[in-house]
């Protein structure tokens, strides 16, 4: 895959060229140009105006100046969209897109969706507690809504709509491809557990999981509701890949796990238990949905790892965020809980 990237300073006016192009009129305007908030690629909303129709809109770019590949591979994220094209899931419409082969406009790969207005999404730092002024049902029914979408997500027909994925993850290779980055974590000493868990995972892994098409980082952060609860799209599929669907259940559960995090607002405030959220998955599911506390383990340890790494790239100033810092808090807990499910 290639490289590179246009400077931002200049998108505005590549904007108006694209929006000029693609709405076909040479007098469309461009307005509202916003970067949205968020630690994974580049994502911004601007307003077009043509002929009295004013439309809405996020424009997904890769970083400038990394191979588009992996979690700045366009054409992923669009192929999953696109996979949930006529289903039930609520997701947003790609409206145009362009891949390796259609770079004059941004200087990269490219994809446009409809702009999301009226809600929010449950966000870390205690940026969830709006949710705080709804009443129970109506929390208990956000949970619900998002596990039936998760099982859309993982109903769709993979092998026929998602074949720029790739072959499924072998969940061996899941666990272990971590090994690379647990020599490079910050605060090695909170990772005393990390060989046992990883064994525990080898040994306990499931031999025939259901393959599907996974999200990679479902949680109530990537979820966006309407101001009245209601589920509006699921978002952020930089990490969608083909594996085992139930990762994506135990990351889900993980997320919602008080016991696992050891640091404030880690945990959407008066949102379903995991409990409550695995109960809501194998119903929208119809049948029980097997050994959930080994994804919810395998989750726990994926994440220490990812935040031990992350923390040591800002501590040496190689991707600063100070969010690491807090979260690194959780290391420990993250691991414990992680043995605690595996017994």
């Amino acid at each position: 895959m290639g490289a590179g990237g246009a400077a931002f300073e200049d998108l505005p006016q590549r904007l108006e060229r694209f929006a000029r192009a693609k709405l076909d009129d040479p007098d469309a305007t461009v307005s509202g140009l916003v970067t949205m908030p968020g630690h994974a690629g580049f994502t911004f909303g601007f307003d077009t105006t043509s002929r009295g129709v004013t439309g809405a809109w996020f424009l997904r770019l890769p970083p400038p100046n990394v191979q588009w590949a992996g979690t700045a591979d366009m054409v992923r994220q669009v192929t999953a969209l696109e996979a949930l094209r006529g289903s039930d899931v609520p997701h947003c419409t790609v409206r145009w897109w362009g891949g390796p082969d259609d770079t004059g406009w941004f200087g990269s790969p490219y994809f446009v969706v409809d702009r999301l207005r009226d809600g929010s999404v449950l966000g870390l730092e205690g940026q969830a507690r709006w949710v705080l002024a709804l009443d129970d049902a109506t929390r208990r029914r956000m949970g619900r809504d998002a596990a039936k979408a998760l099982v859309g997500i993982h109903r769709v027909d993979w092998r026929t709509r998602c074949g720029y994925l790739g072959e499924p993850v072998d969940l061996a290779d899941d666990i272990t491809s971590w090994d690379r980055l647990v020599g490079r974590v910050a605060e090695p000493e909170a990772f005393a557990l990390a060989p046992r868990v990883r064994e525990r995972l080898l040994a306990r892994r499931p031999d025939a999981p259901t393959v599907g098409l996974v999200h990679g980082d479902y949680q109530f952060g990537n979820l966006y509701y309407s101001d009245d609860g209601a589920l509006r799209a699921v978002l952020d599929w930089e990490l969608c890949a083909i594996g085992s669907t139930l990762t994506d259940l135990g990351w889900f559960a993980t997320w919602n796990d008080a016991t696992a995090w050891n640091h404030p607002f880690a945990v959407p405030e008066g949102m379903p238990s995991p409990e409550e959220l695995v109960d809501d998955y194998a119903e929208a599911w119809g049948a029980p949905v097997g050994d959930v506390a080994f994804f919810r383990a395998l989750a726990a340890y994926k994440f220490a790892v990812i935040t031990g790494f992350n923390l040591a790239l800002h501590r040496r100033g190689k991707r600063v965020d100070p969010l690491w810092e807090v979260m690194g808090t959780s290391i420990g807990s993250l691991l414990d809980r992680a043995a605690e499910l595996l017994g």
